[in-house]
């Protein structure tokens, strides 16, 4: 299942992060999304999420959330 599809308000493990970008991988990791790391759909809105991660709010877009596989 992808970060994409679950419900806010639920915390979730990254099992992978599946891009074909490296710099994307790089800055993923760099914010702690990366395998085994939990993540926390705070909001979902139409054209994306808000996820906490560590000790981080950020905003990503839906395409970037559907890369993430929990």
């Amino acid at each position: 299942m992808c970060l994409y599809d679950v419900d806010a308000g639920k915390q979730y493990i990254v099992k992978a992060v599946l891009t074909n970008d490296d710099e994307l991988n790089s800055f993923l990791f760099s914010l702690g999304c990366y395998e085994g790391q939990p993540v926390t759909v705070i909001a979902k809105r139409k054209g994306g999420l808000t996820v906490s991660i560590k000790d981080g709010r950020y905003s990503i877009d839906n395409a970037l959330a559907k890369a993430i596989i929990i």
